[in-house]
This record gives structure tokens, sequence and C-alpha cells, in this order.
């Protein structure tokens, strides 16, 4: 059985009752030291690394939980980092709209809630950019200078509890808002409300897409590509996806990361927030009547109706995997599956167009089909092989042929962030 990757770095603190502080810029990040405070430990000089065939065998087969271990940074060819300014180019301005409708959003409703400004605590790593931009937006339209904190949450193991008592001792419980970039299936949006049950903690997540209909505070529901989903680190202040380890974790430390400085000549992080940043000017007034729009509606058409879940209980049992943890919707999630896992099929919406150029090149390169299919509520969903081991990609990495019907297998790890 493959495990995670052993480690000869120093034992973690002892409990000792004292908080930790957090990490910022340029010491740990790329991002400037305003723009967001780490709530992590940085781990960048323990090697966590293991190849994506490995780590998918380890938690397949529960040698590992998927928060143990990172993968190998993708580094993206010539090709695809052209489609990743490509996409950008093209949604910027979409999501700097979202970007406004759903700081407004946040403003009108949770901000007269208290005596103070709101707190924003973005789901590190995929919320952190879109925490960034809200932040900024805040200060540009409205002259406010919002704290930012990044918090590690781990499904099946909930949200950080030392960030949570670092936010609780330093703010106001009710004015913090937990972002994230985007919903799949939900699985985090249940998380948090489980882990912020009884803490005082509002549980209801703001994320920027809302395909999967999880969440009632959102800039926009529709499934478009988001930038920050094409890449990893590099689009994430070179910041790795966390890690929870108790041989490196404390009962006193935040979850753990890492920060890849190696990477800096391929860091797009800034560029990423200024080209967004940038079109705020010019969508200000359809962001604050979109925000008007969502705070006016009935509160009917804002509940969640968990239609993405549905879909994903619905494609699980279709295709054999009986299992919805290897079902990851969403151009994101997808885009994920893809970079991180052992894909084994990509199912598209028929007709969808430019938004998956990305998927489709991934895809190409790693040898997985895409099949178009009709009645599908994202744009495209990713399927993680259900039967992993490494007999399943050829010697190149390439996903190998499985059969149409696979029989069910456990999942105990599931997504990653």
């Amino acid at each position: 059985m493959t495990t995670m990757p052993s480690t000869t770095a120093a034992a973690p603190r002892a409990a000792t009752g004292v908080l930790p502080q957090p990490l910022h810029g340029p010491e740990f990040s790329s991002y400037a030291a305003d723009e967001v405070s780490w709530l992590l430990t940085d781990l960048s000089g323990v090697p966590l690394e293991a190849p994506t065939e490995e780590r998918e065998e380890a938690i397949q087969s529960g040698g590992a939980h998927y928060a143990e271990m990172l993968p190998v940074e993708y580094q993206p060819s010539p090709e695809y980092q052209e489609l990743f300014h490509q996409a950008l180019r093209a949604s910027a301005a979409r999501i700097a709209r979202a970007v406004g409708a759903v700081t407004e959003t946040l403003l009108a409703e949770r901000g007269p809630r208290f005596d103070g400004p709101l707190v924003l605590a973005s789901l590190a790593r995929a919320g952190t950019p879109v925490g960034v931009l809200i932040r900024r937006w805040a200060a540009y339209a409205h002259g406010l200078d919002l704290p930012h904190y990044a918090v590690s949450i781990v499904r099946g193991r909930g949200i950080d509890p030392v960030a949570l008592r670092y936010l609780a001792a330093h703010h106001d419980p009710l004015s913090v808002v937990f972002l994230d970039g985007w919903t799949g299936k939900g699985a985090i949006t249940r998380e948090l409300h489980e882990a912020l049950d009884g803490t005082g903690f509002d549980p209801e997540l703001a994320v920027l897409a809302d395909p999967g209909r999880c969440v009632s505070t959102y800039g926009t529901r529709e499934d478009f590509l988001i930038p920050s989903a094409c890449l990893n680190s590099t689009v994430s202040g070179l910041v790795s996806r966390t890690v929870l380890r108790t041989d490196l974790i404390g009962p006193d430390d935040f979850h753990g990361a890492k920060y890849y400085r190696d990477l800096a000549s391929a860091d797009v992080s800034g560029a990423f927030l200024d080209i967004v940043a940038d079109h705020f000017p010019a969508v200000r007034d359809a962001a604050v009547q979109d925000a008007a729009d969502l705070v006016e509606a009935d509160p009917a058409d804002r509940a969640p109706t968990w239609e993405g879940w549905a879909a994903v209980e619905r494609i699980s049992a279709e295709y054999g995997i009986g299992n919805v943890n290897l079902v990851k919707p969403g151009v994101g999630e997808t885009t994920r599956v893809l970079l991180r896992r052992v894909p084994w099929r990509i199912l598209a919406r028929r007709g969808a167009g430019a938004d998956l150029d990305h998927v489709r090149l991934l895809a190409a390169q790693r040898g997985v089909p895409v099949e178009e299919v009709d009645e599908l509520p994202y744009s495209c969903v990713g399927l993680i092989h259900p039967r992993y081991t490494r007999g399943a990609t050829d010697e190149h990495g390439t996903a190998v042929t499985a059969p149409a019907t696979i029989p069910a297998q456990s999942d105990p790890a599931g997504g990653a962030r």
C-alpha cells in the first residue's frame, strides 16, 4: 500500500495555549503584506510532494488523506500558459463584475450587523485570490481597509480550530465572512456549516461563482472559467494547498502550507489581480445593480437548491462510480482533476465554447477522453479514475482505457483545495 511521503522535519510544538502569529509576504507568499495574513504554518522546508499516481493510489486505498501530502506542482507548457492569458483577457471584466456584486452584497447585508468593518476569511488557497480582489473592491469603491486572512479547511477534518481561535481573539466572530472562489457540488459548503456550528461564527459561505447553487451570497451562478482555477500556486501567491499532519502540526499550530519561492519566474498572481482590478471602474454600475437585485430578490430565489449535488449523484450512478467524491463538477474542479488527480474522463456540456479550451488541452495532454453530454447543469464535470492503481496510467502518466462501468469503491479522501 502506498502511504504518505516520509519526513525528517522537527516535531511540532507541544501544547502551550499561546496563539501563533500570521505569515505575510514577501517572506511567505508573493502577495504584498497588506493583501492577506496567512493563518498557516510555514512548511516550505519539508518534502511533502508525491507523484500524482502515487498520491491517487494512497488516497483511494486509504493509505493517506489528501491533506497529508502535496501534488508535484504542475508546470504549464507555453501553449497552456498562453491559454491562461487568453482566458484572463476574455473573462477579466466578468470576474470584476462578480467581485463587485458579491462585495456590495456583503457590505449591504452583513455590514450593518455589528459595529466595525467586515473581516474577510478566505479558504486557502482557492478562495484567497478572490479574498484579495474583494478587499481591493472595498478599498476602491468605499475607501475601506478590510482585514483579510487566509484559513485552511480540510474536507473530513473541518476548519483549522487554531485559526478560529486567532480570529475570535482579534475580531467579533459575527464580523467574519468566509470566502471561496466557487462551488462545485457543495462539499466545502457543508463542511464549513458543520465546522462552525456552535462557534459564534456565521457559517454562510460567500463565493464568486455558485454554479452548484449551494450558497445564497454569490457574484454569479454561471459556470464560467475563473482563470485562477487554471493554475496552482503560480496564481495563488506561490502558496501550496494546505497540509494537516499530526507529526508536523501541533495542537497550537495553524494548518501548514509551503511557499514555492523557486517558482517566482512563473508567478502570475499579481498580474491576475491587477488585470481584474483594472476593470473595476468599467463594471462598477453593473455590479452595484447586480447586488441591489440580489438584496431585493425573493429569498426563495436565492436559497440553495443543491442542484449540483443532485447532478453529481446522478452522474456517479450513471457511470457506475458509486462515489460522489470522485465526481468533480464545474470548470474549476474539472481543471483541478486534470492538474492533480488521475482523471478518467471529462463530461462537457454540448456546445460549451472557449471556456473549456484549457480543459480540452489538458485532457489531450493526459490522454483523457472528453465526452459531450446534454442536460448538464455545469459547463463540464471531471471524473477521477474510480479504481486507481498505478497501472491505470502508462509510463508517461497518461490515462489508459478503462471499462465503461466500474464497481463502486470508497474514496476516504475526497477533494483538495
